[in-house]
């Protein structure tokens, strides 16, 4: 599946349109349901990280559209590991993992 050229680039683009509310709308509810993170107060030697949601339209085969997709992805680029996070997550199991363990 391929990305289309007229997936918007930023929040302020997509907020404008019902199909993107919906899928921004989906991940933050699945994100939140999942208790994805900890909400704690922000101190002055905490590193903040900024967050950014990323937009897909996916399509079938024949070119229509199957579903919008929207995730909201950390910029964790500036982050040191052990001093801004000690645990990473995948979201995503391949089939093949499940398989290598049954």
């Amino acid at each position: 599946m391929t990305a289309s050229t007229d997936d918007p680039t930023c929040y302020s683009q997509a907020v404008g349109h019902p199909q993107w509310r919906d899928a921004m709308d989906q991940d933050f509810n699945a994100l939140l349901h999942n208790n994805m993170w900890t909400l704690v107060p922000a101190t002055p030697d905490m590193n903040i990280v900024g967050c950014k949601w990323v937009f897909r339209t996916k399509q079938n085969a024949d070119g229509t559209v199957e579903r919008y997709k929207a995730r909201l992805v950390a910029k964790g680029y500036n982050q040191v590991a052990g001093e801004d996070f000690f645990d990473t997550f995948s979201l995503i199991v391949k089939s093949t993992t499940i398989r290598l363990l049954l």
